[in-house]
């Protein structure tokens, strides 16, 4: 499905008042709710639950929970697992939760024929967005990870999760204040979003997607989020710079060894999975143009969002579009 959407388009769908900044906003709205919030991976964590449910007893468990996943996955980290993984020669032992995302990544890379790459550590810190040193070559066939152990087949190989982790702590938060007995919450961790339940009106929680054009403001499209459904976006917007008329993300083309250069602005993936959410949009963001065919093969819902000039088009794929308001 494609359509052109027009700044008046935009201007129309932004009426909610926005709770975060990038990636998919929740839409915060009566009747009551209450919203908690804290950072984590150099973001923000948002749970917004109906009034009355004792919000503030989650702020510790969801603290440590996060905090865990970023010793474990943070590249940014010199005592973290993963460092640990890039600074060895060749096999390392690792927690099941690592083990677990990296495994997710390598099948995420197969499926994507490589768009998606978690050995762009390197490259992705040669264009100035990460602390990771290494072969700047991408080739994740060379990584492997067993339930307990990350390999690699060359001293150089590094492994970087930042394109999926996020994902992952997603799930296990919104898992964790499911198991403290919540029934109806939205979980925001950095723009990517989790719900459980229903808002207290009685529908699905809603949320919407930003307007990924660098001098926008606001909303392009409003999306219902059903219970258990998480959106991941991935966009050129976050994490760029620009030099001259060109901007450069931080989002590699693996294929090219560079920041994508093309027309996609941003692609929004819904699934059941907010660690494959996030996975694939990397994956389909990396692969510009050739990213709706990849997900139509792939069974992915997804928007695609691409800049030609002022304006904007869409494509949507996987029944996408069933879920946009």
């Amino acid at each position: 499905m494609r359509l052109n959407l027009t700044r008046r388009h935009m201007l129309a769908l932004t009426g909610a008042t926005l709770a975060t900044a990038g990636g998919a906003r929740a839409v915060m709205e009566k009747p009551a709710t209450r919203t908690i919030e804290g950072r984590a991976f150099a973001s923000a964590w948002r749970i917004t639950l109906p009034d009355g449910n004792n919000a503030g007893t989650l702020r510790a468990p969801v603290d440590a929970l996060l905090a865990q996943v970023d010793r474990q996955m943070s590249p940014w980290r010199d005592d973290s697992e993963i460092s640990a993984f890039n600074r060895a020669p060749k096999e390392t032992p690792v927690s099941a939760e690592t083990a677990l995302v990296a495994r997710a990544a390598l099948g995420i890379a197969g499926a994507s024929d490589g768009w998606f790459d978690p050995t762009v550590g390197p490259l992705i810190a040669r264009w100035g967005f990460g602390p990771i040193s290494g072969d700047s070559i991408p080739r994740w066939q060379g990584l492997a990870a067993t339930e307990n152990s990350l390999a690699k087949d060359a001293p150089g190989l590094t492994m970087d999760l930042c394109g999926i982790a996020k994902g992952h702590a997603l799930d296990l938060v919104a898992r964790r204040v499911a198991d403290l007995g919540h029934g109806d919450f939205l979980v925001d961790l950095g723009g990517e979003l989790k719900a459980l339940g229903q808002h207290p009106s009685g529908r699905d929680w809603q949320v919407a997607i930003e307007d990924p054009r660098p001098d926008a403001i606001g909303a392009v499209a409003g999306l219902r989020l059903p219970s258990g459904m998480a959106v991941a976006t991935s966009g050129l917007r976050a994490q760029s710079y620009m030099i001259g008329e060109r901007r450069y993300s931080h989002i590699m083309d693996p294929r090219h060894a560079a920041p994508v250069d093309g027309t996609i602005a941003s692609v929004s993936v819904l699934a059941e999975s907010a660690m494959l959410a996030d996975g694939w949009a990397t994956a389909l963001t990396a692969a510009d143009a050739d990213g709706p065919a990849l997900a139509r093969r792939n069974g992915i819902a997804a928007l695609f969002l691409f800049q030609d000039g002022a304006q904007l088009s869409t494509v949507t794929t996987g029944g996408f579009d069933r879920h946009l308001i």
